[in-house]
């Protein structure tokens, strides 16, 4: 009822609407109107009282709930269900106790700050409040296990294309980083829970550094890591992009879904390549050795060319990829 409240007022922005009037309309008592509109209060949302006049919305919290996010996601199944924390530890975490309790193909869980956010091989994601976004799609695909990996081309696909829509071009360093001017901006992290021929769930944890300044980043960071903000030099819409993003993978995911192929995430993850044509260095737990990307293949594997001429098809997952003395 709350935000039927809510959407009365986001209709009628120009002028002041009666307590009496909202009670009529949505057959609530005035007290109840009185207890959402200070509830709505709280969450954020900029609303002028007057006892003789009633209420008015005047402004917006830049906050990733449904209620804010609705008007920016056009899909018919991923983000219809939207679970919004202020502060979880992680996303991808949340999202695996929710899948084990049967959430439903396409639900998002989307936190404005996560305490103990997670990237690939164990590492630690900083996600400040209200400047980054932390997100996890919950997939229930009918797929081998083994297919499970190419989802991560898809979401660094739909990045991409999203970030087109702002006029920001950016780069997929292979295979769940994007890039803009050399330095990560986003990290994509995909976890499966199956069997040995049949997948549970699958998880999708994207994480957005959006409006992040300088000094959110620890010293050691500030050389591969980066933020929209800093690189645009202005804020951006976290709610029309997380629409954006949205939008893009449901596209792409159903090609996935319903043709078991790829083909339109790896020509994006091709065209827009940070690593195709460069010298690299691969790394797999402790064993490194040098190579140049040349191509991916239709299941997006890194195809690389070894020194003896010898090619090699690399698998997402315990591998980590390098520029020969820098991030990329």
């Amino acid at each position: 009822m709350k935000y039927e409240v809510l959407n009365l007022l986001k209709k009628n922005t120009e002028t002041f609407l009666s307590g009496q009037l909202i009670s009529e309309k949505l057959g609530v008592s005035r007290t109840s109107i009185w207890k959402y509109i200070k509830s709505l209060k709280e969450e954020g949302y900029k609303i002028d009282s007057s006892s003789k006049k009633g209420y008015r919305l005047t402004g917006l919290p830049d906050i990733l709930t449904y209620e804010e996010l609705k008007e920016y996601v056009n899909t018919k199944y991923i983000g219809k269900n939207i679970i919004h924390f202020e502060s979880i530890d992680s996303t991808n975490d949340r999202a695996k106790k929710l899948s084990e309790q049967g959430a439903e193909h396409g639900t998002v869980v989307i936190s404005e700050e996560q305490a103990g956010g997670k990237g690939r091989l164990g590492r630690i994601w900083c996600s400040p409040k209200y400047k980054g976004i932390s997100m996890t799609i919950i997939l229930r695909p009918n797929i081998d296990p083994m297919e499970a990996s190419q989802i991560t081309q898809i979401a660094a696909a739909s990045m991409i294309n999203s970030l087109k829509e702002f006029n920001i071009d950016a780069k997929v360093k292979w295979p769940n980083d994007i890039i803009i001017n050399g330095k990560k901006v986003c990290g994509i992290l995909t976890e499966m829970s199956g069997e040995l021929n049949k997948v549970n769930y699958v998880i999708v944890g994207i994480g957005i550094n959006a409006n992040m300044d300088k000094y959110d980043f620890s010293k050691d960071l500030l050389d591969k890591a980066t933020s929209i903000k800093i690189e645009t030099k202005s804020n951006i819409n976290r709610k029309a992009l997380v629409g954006a993003l949205l939008n893009e993978f449901e596209i792409l995911y159903t090609e996935f879904q319903e043709k078991g192929k790829i083909n339109l995430s790896v020509e994006i993850c091709k065209n827009n390549s940070a690593v195709i044509g460069k010298n690299i260095k691969i790394i797999k737990n402790t064993q490194e050795s040098c190579a140049k990307a040349v191509d991916l293949d239709g299941k997006g594997r890194l195809i690389v060319k070894h020194k003896d001429g010898s090619l090699e098809k690399l698998i997402s997952g315990e591998i980590s990829i390098r520029g020969l003395d820098s991030y990329i």
